[in-house]
């Protein structure tokens, strides 16, 4: 039985949230599940028909749009984007655990389960697939229909399947002319260390 949440909290009538962790002021919209054990920020909006899984963990003011799958062992820092579609995975070699020959235990998390994390800032584009045991930095943005199957630094573009790295993102989400400046805000950047960082 789900618990009593915060009274910012909004779920929509055909929303099951099971979890009691969920922020003040996060909206779950129609047919999305939250299970019981998913951790959800403040101020987060979970679209239609979005699955956030027991184990999975969400910070403040994430962006999760319709038919996203966020799986246990999934980490999304704050202020993440994450477009339709996109979808999570957490075993790199999954088999059903009903069929009897398999010898890995399910019982057993260590056997299978390899951790994700999309650090702050960072945007995922519409009907992305990440494998499992990436890391997709900070403020870095992956367009859409992308296969992520290595990590992306802090910052970089990632387009393709699989993901290959093609430039620089702005703060702002548009990618970075070759000047390393930001065509919509105007932003200058160099690099320094392999880092992008902001000219003042």
């Amino acid at each position: 039985m789900p618990g009593v949440l915060d009274s910012s909290v909004r779920v929509h009538p055909t929303a099951l949230c099971e979890s009691q962790d969920v922020g003040e002021g996060t909206c779950v919209w129609a047919f999305a599940h939250v299970m019981e054990g998913a951790i959800i920020g403040r101020n987060c909006n979970i679209g239609d028909h979005a699955f956030i899984e027991t184990g999975a963990r969400l910070g403040d003011g994430v962006t999760v749009k319709n038919q996203v799958m966020v799986w246990e062992g999934v980490t999304v820092e704050d202020g993440v984007f994450l477009g339709p579609g996109v979808i999570f995975t957490n075993d790199r070699y999954p088999r059903s655990s009903r069929i009897a020959a398999i010898d890995v235990s399910y019982s057993h998390k260590e056997n299978w389960l390899v951790p994700t994390t999309v650090r702050h800032g960072a945007t995922i584009g519409a009907g992305t697939v990440v494998i499992c045991g990436t890391i997709i930095g900070r403020y870095a943005c992956v367009g859409a229909g992308a296969v992520v199957t290595h990590d992306v630094p802090d910052g970089r573009v990632v387009v393709g399947n699989p993901g290959r790295i093609v430039g620089w993102a702005c703060i702002c989400g548009v990618p970075l002319d070759e000047r390393l400046t930001c065509p919509r805000c105007h932003r200058c950047f160099e690099i320094a260390d392999e880092k992008l960082v902001t000219i003042e």
